[in-house]
């Protein structure tokens, strides 16, 4: 979980003011990296650190002394973790009035206890980050904290609200970083329970729709309509995308492939699309198209983030 001020807003108007534990530093071998967050109100919490003893010693600190803290953590003898590394917790408590104060595209804090200006070997580093296009995650120096706040969500586009559009939805919305448009002809087609980082679009014509989509969106075609799916990949041949996965069989998609070229488009330019998604090995079965579509985007985020820029290329 970024440091995303909307989804901060939506917690608060919620609950109330929340306390945010991220993860700030780590040592050795850890549940999760630096930046992974979650948030915790009386009652309840959000996002995941990881480490089940780590992630509950957290929430209860939070909520006893419910001020802003920074606690490094040996997780072997501290927690009786096997991982054996540490973590340096940053907790800080948001009401609505912290979060307008967050600067965007970068926040920069002081500490719990730190006062006076920001050091300049943190400037210095920010400034060496950004000239090089690079946004740090999170970077602890002097008593002053720097983290990205929302870095840009990649824009996934779902075709498809039956039964294999359901399973990548709620596959998919959980996971950081993603902004999921889910099509389909008719608003009777979507659930009624939505998860909250998803926009329904019902499109009598999909394949209209699809132009109103970013030119960096990656798109995931799964209709109940092959007449459908193929002008939907028609239309997608003919605008800039990120990438173009469709469901299907084998022989759909040396069909569709023939289809294709009659319609125009060379090999060069169908060979943009990825049939069939997924991990065929893992089966037919919605949530396994689902968990194999989910590896993949993740596998293609992994690969990007050293850079720490917005992914560029998503296949689906």
């Amino acid at each position: 979980m970024s440091l995303d001020p909307d989804a901060l807003r939506a917690a608060i108007a919620a609950h109330g003011p929340v306390a945010r534990v991220v993860v700030a530093e780590i040592r050795g071998s850890v549940p999760r990296e630096v930046g992974a967050a979650m948030l915790v109100w009386e009652g309840g919490q959000s996002g995941t650190i990881g480490g089940g003893a780590l992630e509950f010693e957290a929430a209860a600190r939070a909520r006893e002394s419910w001020t802003d803290r920074l606690d490094p953590i040996p997780l072997g003898p501290g927690l009786g973790q096997c991982c054996g590394g540490a973590v340096t917790l940053l907790t800080e408590i948001y009401d609505a009035q912290r979060v307008a104060e967050l600067d965007a595209p970068l926040s920069m804090r002081p500490l719990p206890g730190t006062t006076g200006d920001a050091p300049l070997a943190l400037r210095r580093v920010l400034a060496d980050a950004r000239g090089q296009g690079q946004v740090p995650t999170l970077l602890l120096r002097d008593g002053w904290v720097a983290e990205a706040v929302a870095p840009p969500q990649r824009p996934l586009w779902i075709y498809g609200a039956g039964h294999v559009g359901r399973a990548l939805v709620h596959t998919l919305a959980p996971l950081p970083d993603l902004a999921i448009t889910w099509v389909d002809t008719g608003q009777d087609r979507f659930p009624e329970a939505v998860p909250a980082c998803v926009s329904c679009l019902p499109a009598p014509d999909p394949a209209a729709a699809a132009r109103l989509a970013p030119p960096e969106a990656a798109h995931l075609i799964l209709t109940y309509s092959h007449t459908i799916d193929l002008e939907l990949c028609h239309a997608l041949l003919q605008q800039p995308c990120a990438g173009i996965g469709l469901i299907g069989s084998q022989t759909k998609w040396a069909r569709f492939r023939s289809r294709l070229a009659q319609l125009g488009h060379g090999p060069a330019q169908i060979s943009r699309i990825t049939c069939p998604i997924g991990d065929p090995s893992l089966g037919k079965h919605p949530q396994a198209i689902a968990v194999g579509v989910a590896a993949s985007l993740l596998s293609e985020q992994m690969m990007k983030r050293p850079a720490q820029t917005p992914p560029r290329e998503a296949r689906a």
